[in-house]
């Protein structure tokens, strides 16, 4: 692993991959596997990371720009919203 990452360094710095540039694409790389590997699981994937799950939640919306996260919502909760507001009308 180590030769790889070695060669992929190199890679960017002929490249003119500036260093903030590199960091952060690799923070976002690692922060989406792990994501992915939870089964978009954002509690599990923020314990797993050892980051708080609002960091996470965070740090996914600067990936996305500022959007909301792709990850599993609570069906539950959704329905419950969708019941209420049946029932006002």
């Amino acid at each position: 692993m180590k030769t790889e990452l070695e060669a992929l360094v190199e890679e960017m710095i002929t490249r003119g991959i500036l260093f903030e540039e590199a960091v952060k694409e690799f923070e976002k790389q690692f922060i989406l596997n792990v994501i992915n590997k939870n089964g978009k699981n954002l509690s599990k994937a923020a314990t797993t990371l050892g980051i708080h799950r609002n960091t996470l939640s965070k740090r996914l919306a600067e990936y996305n720009n500022g959007s909301h996260p792709p990850v599993k919502k609570n069906s539950k909760k959704k329905h419950q919203v969708a019941h209420r507001r049946k029932a006002r009308k």
